[in-house]
């Protein structure tokens, strides 16, 4: 597979050409008979069934295998509020990983409003046509309370993947970092770089697990419960953490941790990693640009993971949402719970196994099993609640 820098624009173009997505049949239309069966006077009969039987509609349609892939475009990549149309090739993206890794039909569906209760109007008034929402690239704060309204109001699974499935991954890789580095998790002293979407979710998937000495960074430097330009939700989280109390410029923060997590858009200096403690990790995940070199970080770092794919190590969202989805589906789970997210991290870690190296804490986003056994967790968990 050629790296990144070796892709040319030509290639991207060309492989986006008429969008990625296509329609195929599960039955051959070829006959009379078949058009018959398929369409009208056939068909009458499976629409008068469902009228009658709701519930045939999740076997005698598509929509209980259809994940819908929503956006308004507001916080696309890196690339920010670019609106809907210039989404549309991420969330076309989005629904062709669905099908590549987890076989789940998926279309994609960008909304041309930033108003969180329009969206919930439309996806309510649309729900029969799909079985579980995935959104995508939904700016903060608003797509904290744009997945609470819709989880309420849906009675299908939702996730917003920026979030989430961004904090399944890391928690996979962190459990098995620990685990090469002889720690519990428990014991680890945490940085995390960005409090938007995903670093709110990775800091609740750590704490969920019982992580508590963790710091937090935004723009203006460590989160704390003294600061008084926070907004709700770094309010709420100003409570959750920061133990020690650690105050001052963002150095502090790094003084003795075991673990750096970005997810933020800025770079860090390196003498801020100099800082960390001497066995650290070090999960530098913008992109395209990390928070500091990998080359760099491994001056500082036993473990150093990134979100790319031409260093080793990547935290891909794509080994955990495919997997959740379709195992949510399966188990006919109406809500994704943090227990079912736990068992998608814990199953991702285990399929390293024997072979974990600092080179390989989490499998390849390519690894053929780990849709398949993502699924077969969160299933499991989905039918323990």
């Amino acid at each position: 597979m050629p790296e990144v820098s070796e892709i040319t624009q030509t290639e991207i173009f060309e492989a986006h050409l008429g969008g990625k997505l296509d329609i195929s049949l599960t039955t051959p239309i070829d006959s009379k008979r078949d058009l018959s069966i398929a369409y009208t006077p056939g068909v009458a009969q499976v629409s008068n069934a469902i009228h009658e039987n709701p519930d045939l509609a999740k076997t005698h349609t598509w929509t209980n295998r259809l994940v819908v892939v929503v956006s308004d475009g507001s916080a696309v990549l890196g690339l920010g509020d670019i609106g809907p149309s210039a989404s549309l090739p991420v969330m076309e993206g989005k629904s062709a990983l669905f099908k590549r890794f987890a076989n789940l039909n998926s279309i994609p569906l960008v909304i041309n409003t930033n108003d969180v209760d329009e969206i919930v109007e439309t996806l309510v008034r649309l729900q029969h046509s799909f079985g579980a929402v995935n959104l995508e690239d939904i700016s903060a704060p608003r797509c904290f309370e744009l997945e609470e309204k819709l989880i309420e109001a849906l009675n299908m699974p939702v996730m917003h993947d920026d979030q989430h499935g961004t904090a399944v991954v890391v928690l996979a890789a962190m459990t098995n970092g620990a685990r090469l580095l002889n720690k519990d998790l428990s014991s680890l002293r945490v940085v995390i770089s960005g409090a938007g979407a995903a670093g709110i979710a990775v800091c609740a998937m750590l704490l969920s697990v019982g992580v508590r000495d963790i710091i937090m960074l935004d723009s203006q430097g460590i989160i704390s419960s003294e600061r008084q330009d926070l907004n709700s939700i770094k309010a709420q989280y100003a409570q959750l953490t920061n133990p020690r109390n650690i105050t001052g410029g963002n150095a502090e923060a790094f003084e003795n941790a075991n673990v750096f997590i970005g997810v933020s858009s800025g770079t860090i200096p390196e003498e801020h990693f100099a800082r960390m403690s001497k066995d650290s990790m070090i999960f530098a995940m913008s992109n395209p640009n990390p928070e500091i070199d990998p080359a760099i970080a491994k001056k500082y770092a036993k473990v150093v993971a990134t979100g790319r794919s031409d260093f080793p190590n990547q935290i891909n969202n794509v080994l955990a949402f495919p997997g959740i989805f379709k195992g949510a589906l399966d188990a006919g789970a109406r809500r994704i719970t943090q227990e079912m997210k736990v068992a998608a991290a814990n199953a991702i870690a285990e399929l390293v196994g024997d072979e974990l190296t600092n080179e390989y804490i989490v499998p390849s986003p390519l690894d053929q099993r780990v849709g398949q056994k993502v699924a077969e967790a969160v299933a499991r968990q989905a039918l323990l609640e």
